[in-house]
């Protein structure tokens, strides 16, 4: 008890005395060095996000003043027959190509983690994808490989089978995207070659002293210790695919096409916003993607006290 007090009493001398000149003199060098963050998250974050939502509640054309409308916007949204296209090649797209996608970064971060050499070089080299993957030349690469006369129809060709428009056939078009997003495995397989080398070794001894091989110990080790990185790869990764755009607008020329086959929903925005200059209803449009990414991240979250293992 006598330590306890003497605790006690130390901090009731020290906020007698207050914060000493250092203190006060660290805390103005802190906030100094923070003013450029505080800046940029007001001008560049919270204030465009904020106007966003004004105008989502007006009727904005770029050329003139927003005029307030209400709730017109999100009640037009009901009637858009293009918006639930949008939703419905988005969601698709999310569904197939992220499951895919962590699979196959979970294959090659299984296959990496064996220890093989110039590991350094492979790590890179796979890497890159995530980095290219969503820039213009390789949306246009995509376009080219999977055109008519294309790599793939190319290849196909010696085996005598006849290619068709990738690109150009609706039943195919968003299959091309989907491969797209698959092959920017890099950043995910990353993730998870450093949870696979924090998983401790002993665990795997203990599995084969047992009589585990390799596929159990797969399932029954590396598995369930992996779940945090997978949760957090899963997350990130369906957030990316709902803000995807520039494979869809390089690749369909910025029409969703054929027949709205690549119609994203971002793709829709952007049309809905700087083709037809309804900024209000982008903007409306904006707020709408915001809550759904929202929900799926809140389900995510929700879901994973059931199958989310943590070592405590």
């Amino acid at each position: 008890m006598s330590v306890l007090s003497e605790l006690a009493t130390l901090r009731r001398s020290r906020s007698a005395r207050g914060t000493s000149p250092a203190e006060r003199g660290d805390g103005k060098a802190a906030a100094l060095f923070l003013t450029p963050w505080f800046l940029g998250l007001a001008l560049i974050t919270v204030g465009p996000v904020l106007a966003s939502l004004y105008l989502s509640f007006t009727d904005y054309s770029l050329l003139a003043a927003p005029e307030w409308t209400g709730l017109d916007n999100y009640v037009e949204m009901f009637g858009d027959e293009r918006l639930l296209t949008s939703l419905r090649v988005t969601f698709t797209y999310v569904f197939v190509s992220v499951p895919v996608q962590l699979a196959a970064a979970l294959a090659l971060a299984l296959f990496l983690d064996r220890g093989l050499r110039g590991l350094a070089f492979y790590r890179s080299a796979f890497y890159l994808p995530s980095l290219l993957g969503s820039s213009v030349a390789i949306a246009i690469l995509w376009r080219q490989i999977f055109g008519n006369g294309g790599l793939v129809n190319q290849v196909l060709g010696w085996f005598g089978i006849e290619g068709v428009g990738w690109i150009s056939h609706p039943d195919y078009a968003l299959g091309t995207l989907v491969i797209l997003n698959v092959w920017t495995f890099g950043s995910p397989m990353l993730i998870f070659l450093a949870g696979l080398r924090q998983i401790p070794q002993h665990y795997y001894e203990a599995a084969a002293i047992d009589g585990a091989n390799k596929l159990r110990q797969f399932w029954s080790v590396t598995l369930p210790l992996l779940t945090p990185i997978i949760f957090f790869n899963l997350v990130l990764q369906i957030i990316h695919a709902f803000q995807s755009f520039t494979q869809a607008f390089v690749v369909s020329g910025g029409t969703g096409g054929p027949v709205d086959a690549t119609l994203f929903y971002t793709l829709y925005l952007y049309e809905q916003g700087f083709t037809n200059l309804n900024m209000g209803y982008a903007s409306a449009l904006a707020w709408l993607l915001l809550v759904i990414i929202a929900a799926f991240t809140a389900i995510n979250f929700s879901l994973a006290k059931f199958w989310v293992f943590y070592d405590d």
